[in-house]
């Protein structure tokens, strides 16, 4: 395998970067948006299934007292 020269490396670099194809702000943010919303939805439903298990183990522990 050829070794790249530094420069020749910064070169592809730059030609690789330039067929990127970057999204919009208005994509960006709508992105950002859905992320929290899900963020928020998914935390929501595992406090909810957490506090359910609590409640079930606790209710088995005072049956074993």
């Amino acid at each position: 395998m050829a070794k790249t020269s530094p420069v020749e490396f910064m070169r592809q670099v730059r030609q690789e970067t330039s067929k990127i194809a970057w999204p919009s702000r208005r994509e960006t943010i709508m992105t950002g948006v859905m992320v929290m919303i899900m963020t928020t939805l998914l935390g929501s439903f595992f406090l909810g299934i957490d506090s359910l298990f609590d409640l079930i183990v606790n209710a088995l522990l005072r049956l074993a007292q």
